[in-house]
């Protein structure tokens, strides 16, 4: 086998049923598997998986056991050459494992393999890239120097920004929500550190494989869609674990310096004035108009008792997303993606190029009951659901 496909999950239960469809998408022209992992979730995560997947392996959990034991366990069960540890509010592209297991067989002594990442409104995910985050480089990271001066070596290096969003090549650190390595790597590195259970354990795995002498890259040539808001809310307690996060992972690979901590209470102050100023940032929980990517003329009428606003069906042949933007500039517009027309990869794409802090998008997962999309990296998601099917 060549690909198991690890997903732990905790109470995600749609963005959950959205991510698999996406990897069973990906995986049909693969030898490949999909374990999910529930670590105890009480919001009919499994339920949904023994009715909708019957066929995928699903291994519950009686209790939450955290990050890195809930994905140990999944990688204990699989069989694939290669490991795909993957978020459950991600979605892939129909070509996103093609690709990176081809970019994986062309690297010598190779470690780990990200991808990079973007929110639900189209944004780049920094983190998709990082570096080794001394206690410095921590700091340029909680206090924003890196976006005040993203050219300068001095701050630049927490994300990595030697490499554009748009350039493969090596990195010291890949995140959790997305990685792939072969299954031997996985097993000489005894997997995740069960001691972490947020934060600093996808940072462990990435510098461990470095210290086996391995090359760790980030990979351009593919995006994937990570909602991230239903796995990491920043609210306040937010940089306090990441402190805990970062004094763990120093105890244990470097001395914690005194300055550390003085550096956090600094950078914490920073990140919170961001955060207050950030949340006015936000689009508008009420769209001016909803347009729908869709060749289905019945389902306008449906949409449009459901929001009590009219949506412009549009089909995407007709209507470039350059006319849209033309039209719709300056009104807040919610896109709406159906999967029964629109492939993952071409759902992905739009989100991509259309990013605009006036735009919105939610996606309508093929053979599901509701809508789902994320407006913000930093909070939930919203799902829209629906009595019956609305094809």
């Amino acid at each position: 086998m060549q690909l198991s496909v690890v997903i732990l999950n905790y109470n995600v239960r749609y963005f959950l049923e959205q991510c698999i469809c996406s990897v069973q998408k990906a995986l049909e022209n693969i030898d490949g598997e999909i374990i999910v992992v529930d670590n105890n979730s009480s919001d009919g995560s499994c339920v949904m998986m023994q009715q909708r997947f019957p066929h995928i392996k699903l291994i519950q959990n009686t209790e939450n056991y955290g990050f890195p034991k809930g994905n140990n366990i999944g990688v204990s069960a699989a069989q694939g050459k290669y490991i795909c540890i993957l978020n459950p509010d991600t979605v892939v592209s129909e070509d996103t494992f093609l690709k990176v297991l081809a970019f994986a067989e062309e690297k010598q002594n190779l470690g780990i393999v990200g991808c990079k990442l973007i929110d639900g409104t189209g944004a780049f995910l920094p983190e998709s890239k990082r570096g080794i985050p001394t206690p410095w480089v921590a700091f340029t990271k909680m206090s924003a120097l890196y976006k005040l001066f993203p050219n300068s070596k001095a701050f630049n290096q927490y994300y990595a920004q030697h490499l554009s969003k748009e350039q493969s090549g090596e990195v010291a650190i890949l995140v959790g929500a997305f990685m792939v390595l072969q299954r031997e790597i996985y097993s000489e590195l005894e997997g995740f550190d069960e001691n972490c259970f947020m934060y600093a354990d996808d940072i462990d795995l990435s510098y461990r494989s470095l210290l086996l002498g391995k090359s760790n890259y980030y990979f351009a040539d593919t995006s994937v869609l990570h909602y991230k808001g239903e796995s990491t809310t920043k609210d306040a307690n937010y940089m306090l674990r990441f402190q805990e996060a970062m004094t763990y992972f120093y105890k244990k690979h470097f001395k914690v310096p005194f300055l550390f901590t003085i550096l956090v209470q600094v950078g914490i102050l920073f990140f919170a004035l961001f955060k207050r100023l950030n949340i006015n940032m936000q689009p508008s929980k009420f769209p001016d108009k909803y347009v729908l990517y869709s060749n289905n003329q019945n389902l306008s009428g449906q949409l449009e008792l459901v929001f009590q606003n009219k949506v412009l069906i549009c089909e995407l042949k007709k209507e470039k997303a350059v006319n849209l933007q033309l039209k719709f500039r300056g009104k807040r517009v919610e896109f709406l993606l159906d999967n029964h027309y629109l492939s993952f990869k071409k759902c992905i794409n739009i989100i991509e190029s259309m990013h605009n802090k006036q735009y919105t998008f939610k996606i309508l997962p093929k053979s599901s009951k509701f809508l789902i999309g994320s407006n913000s990296n930093s909070g939930r998601g919203e799902v829209v659901k629906f009595q019956n099917n609305y094809i």
